[in-house]
């Protein structure tokens, strides 16, 4: 229904000054969207209220309404062009009146988990960058196409708006920051199986892909009642997330897969100190690819037990301490977090052996992540018990992982499949943490299947460690030169 109106504006866009990369493409056409989508929610609430003879109270008032700034309309439902603003009267009434507007609902709202809020908050982390007032109309004038009535409109929207991340994605060397390929999220969920219930969280939400699919996954569950379905609105799927562009689309990206207010919340998870978490912030669930390869600065490391400039691992810690006794994690990281040998690295995995059951490995080919140099495992663990045994699976494809040739949900069957009984096959087997090394609680993928495979590290993986060990002794001569 609605691909082609996506792609007009996408072109109307790229003739815009303001808008210069894909990524501006999405922000962009995120807040038009937002405020369409939010035009048909009042126009629902409105009926359904009115069905049980109640007056509904209008959220946005009558001067900032889709109809009476960005698209109004005759009698005859067509554009009323002489009401309809243009040029730099548009482009003014944008950004010196309706973004100002829509910023004070954050101050306004009752609470955090309210759709006021996230309003507030979505216009106080973004700003028009569409400079030109006429390509402003012409892209309003395409989304008014777009509705979001029914559950088939909302279905199609989410799956194009997906369609849009996953470019935004493949547009530069940190795809892999943006876009996480669903196949490996589905397959991810399917193994940590929530269940209606279970509180859902991750920490370096992104554009809130594992807890979309998170939420498709759960909502499939046989015979959900009305309090089911309160739940998984209301109290199920909670996010962080640092950085603005993310912050907004993630929210986007929920509400369009169904999930009206979100609990995502833009902040650093990193700057709370993970010695502040009590019983009341654990989460059951944690679903995650937190960043990888950035690096924290001493004042963040502070809020760790193990010290290390790298953030993934530093999420590991908080995803570890934030999940509750008895909980599953699903966690990508970088492989070489299985085999590094720097202090922080051993530190961390004798960590996560001791206080969790890391039950399963499943070590990905390099490719999975479009723009991202670096080969991924994905760690599944229970906290409460220690690690008796690791079930390893190593994913061995007879294709190059590409743009052009992504990952897909065909080549992880046999995984899933398998990861139920932890079977040995010639791509999986286990290990028996008695046979680990109590030094060095080194846990590399080393295939015993696949004898005559010489197992060599990438590049980077030595380059990273090399940068790891520098750390650590510019640190310790740093504290012998005190000493002195």
């Amino acid at each position: 229904m609605f691909e082609q109106t996506f792609k007009n504006i996408d072109n109307a866009l790229r003739k815009d000054a303001g808008c210069s990369s894909e990524l501006d493409y999405v922000e962009q056409t995120s807040w038009i969207l937002f405020l369409k989508y939010l035009d048909d929610l009042e126009e629902i609430n409105k009926d359904k209220a009115g069905l049980k003879g109640k007056v509904y109270t209008d959220i946005i008032s009558s001067e900032y309404k889709w109809e009476s700034w960005a698209v109004p309309k005759g009698e005859d439902k067509n554009i009323d062009y002489n009401k309809a603003l243009t040029g730099d009267d548009l482009r003014d009434f944008v950004n010196l009146k309706l973004f100002p507007y829509l910023k004070k609902f954050k101050v306004d709202a009752e609470s955090a988990d309210t759709i006021e809020y996230k309003i507030g908050e979505i216009f106080s982390e973004l700003q028009n960058k569409i400079q030109s007032g006429y390509t402003l109309r012409e892209v309003l004038n395409l989304v008014d196409e777009l509705h979001f009535r029914s559950q088939a409109e909302k279905h199609e929207m989410s799956f194009l708006y997906e369609d849009k991340i996953k470019n935004m994605g493949n547009a530069g060397r940190n795809g892999g920051e943006y876009y996480t390929p669903r196949p490996l999220i589905k397959t991810i969920v399917k193994v940590v199986a929530p269940s209606i219930g279970n509180k859902v969280y991750d920490g370096a939400a992104g554009s809130a892909g594992f807890l979309v699919e998170s939420f498709e996954y759960m909502r499939q569950s046989k015979d959900l009642n009305t309090r089911d379905l309160e739940i998984l609105q209301k109290e199920t799927f909670y996010g962080k997330e640092k950085k603005s562009l993310a912050y907004i689309i993630g929210i986007m990206n929920m509400i369009l897969h169904g999930i009206e207010a979100p609990n995502i919340v833009h902040t650093n998870t990193l700057a709370e100190n993970i010695s502040d978490i009590q019983e009341k912030d654990r989460y059951e669930i944690i679903v995650a690819n937190p960043p990888f390869g950035g690096k924290e600065r001493a004042e963040v490391q502070q809020n760790f037990p193990i010290k290390t400039s790298e953030t993934a691992f530093l999420f590991l810690q908080h995803f570890i301490k934030i999940l509750k006794a008895g909980g599953r994690a699903g966690i990508v990281i970088k492989n070489t977090f299985l085999s590094n040998t720097d202090n922080a690295s051993i530190s961390l995995r004798k960590m996560l052996l001791e206080s969790c059951n890391l039950h399963t490995v499943l070590d990905l080919p390099g490719g999975t992540f479009t723009g991202a140099g670096v080969k991924t495992v994905v760690l599944f663990f229970e906290k409460g018990v220690p690690t008796r045994n690791v079930w390893f699976y190593q994913l061995n494809l007879d294709r190059n992982l590409g743009k052009t040739n992504p990952l897909n949900e065909n080549d992880l069957a046999e995984f899933v499949e398998l990861q139920k009984t932890k079977a040995d096959s010639e791509n999986s087997w286990s290990v028996n943490i008695a046979d680990v090394d109590k030094i060095t609680y080194e846990l590399s993928v080393k295939n015993p299947h696949k004898k005559d495979e010489t197992v060599l590290r990438e590049p980077q993986e030595i380059l990273d460690e090399i940068q790891a060990l520098d750390e650590e002794s510019a640190e310790i001569l740093n504290v012998i030169r005190g000493l002195v």
